[in-house]
């Protein structure tokens, strides 16, 4: 086994981050392994060992195990949080290990992460870099670019459950997810043994439970930082045309289509890839133009959705009533005053709440997976002055 670099911690409030730093150039790569880890059992695999090598041969390499997995503090599955509690872990990792602007790296759900942490703190984000990639977890009407129907998602995650940890499961899912590895009986065993250390089998069906109800499509247009998306052409798990549609909905974003089947990012033909990666890491310049737009919902959606709620059940003791309407999109800075279409959403959701009533626009909705809010679908609305019908849901529980 090759030597495991120093494992460190972080802290978000009483939540223990752990993480590594490795490599000594001038930019920061911080990289989100998809789905579970174990920053210790990852280096016990030759291939995944050499890949983050490689990344840190030309970056300051920062890598973690998010909250829930690996060697970060467990929790129980009702304790697993939204992406923007896990936005924030990223931030509190970063400071951590000293870093103040990154290039965000992460395939598959950890892409989506890192492209709405690239969104919401644009100041501290110099790249961003997504693998094998859908911007929706599960299929919908106009979604054409996805396998995973609820069906198919019910289905692995009984699996899941039953086989958590197991060599046979483990040959199952690599046999789909890098069938270039395909007779690797050492590959298997590890990567049985790594889902046993990473996590439970509830808490593991738990993590993918968030990520199968989010669509980070509104998101995507609002990115601002440089944008590296790749993907293998026959990937069995996420289909290349998904790769294509996200890259479409980030301005200047450049796609590269690699040959290949294997969805896990380390295994196939890792010269091509790291080849790309490097190339993105080099190219982007400490300097850039001073931003002024954000991604904004004031606070994060599902905080957001929870203070009007308190507001709302605080002010009821008074006798009097509220209306609360909850927007996530972009806005403009000018001063300390804050405008742009976003603000006029939210304004007209708002206006369309009953007393006491918190609305919430349908991007809201599809940003607070694992919050364990639950809405009432209200239909489509026109909201004065905002261009298309938007789908509003009341806040129920």
């Amino acid at each position: 086994m090759t030597d495991v670099p120093e494992i460190r911690y972080a802290r978000n409030g009483d939540v223990a981050l752990a993480y590594q730093v490795l490599g000594e150039a001038p930019i920061d790569l911080v990289y989100v392994p998809a789905w579970v880890g174990n920053l210790e059992i990852a280096w016990e695999n030759p291939a995944y060992a050499r890949f983050l090598r490689y990344l840190a041969s030309f970056s300051r390499l920062i890598t973690l195990d998010r909250r829930g997995t690996g060697l970060s503090d467990r929790l129980s599955p009702r304790d697993l949080p939204p992406p923007e509690v896990l936005m924030e872990d990223l931030a509190v990792v970063m400071d951590a290990a000293g870093s103040e602007r990154a290039v965000l790296f992460g395939g598959s759900d950890p892409g989506c992460l890192c492209a709405l942490f690239a969104a919401t703190y644009p100041d501290r984000t110099a790249g961003l870099i997504a693998f094998a990639i859908a911007a929706v977890g599960t299929a919908k009407e106009d979604y054409r670019w996805l396998q995973w129907d609820q069906e198919r998602w019910d289905r692995y995650l009984a699996e899941m459950a039953s086989g958590w940890g197991t060599e046979s499961y483990a040959a199952e899912l690599f046999d789909v997810s890098a069938p270039s590895t395909v007779g690797d009986v050492e590959q298997r065993r590890w990567w049985a043994r790594m889902q046993r250390l990473s996590a439970s089998p509830n808490s593991a069906t738990t993590i993918e439970r968030i990520w199968a109800q989010i669509d980070i499509r509104p998101v995507l247009p609002t990115i601002q930082s440089p944008t590296l998306v790749l993907h293998r052409t026959g990937d069995r798990v996420e289909q290349v045309e998904a790769g294509r549609d996200f890259a479409r909905r980030i301005p200047g974003a450049r796609f590269v289509e690699l040959a290949g089947e294997d969805w896990i990012i380390w295994t196939g033909d890792q010269a091509a890839l790291l080849g790309e990666i490097e190339t993105f890491v080099r190219s982007i310049r400490d300097e850039q133009a001073e931003l002024d737009r954000v991604l904004a919902t004031v606070d994060g959606p599902a905080r957001a959705v929870h203070c009007a709620r308190a507001i709302a059940e605080a002010v009821r003791a008074l006798g009097l009533e509220i209306r609360a309407g909850v927007h996530t999109g972009e806005i403009e800075l000018a001063g300390e005053d804050v405008r742009g279409i976003a603000v006029h959403i939210g304004a007209r959701v708002a206006a369309l709440a009953g007393p006491g009533e918190v609305l919430v626009s349908s991007t809201v909705k599809d940003l607070v997976a694992g919050s364990r809010l639950s809405f009432e679908d209200e239909c489509e609305h026109e909201l004065k002055g905002v261009p298309d019908r938007w789908r509003l849901y009341r806040v129920i529980g």
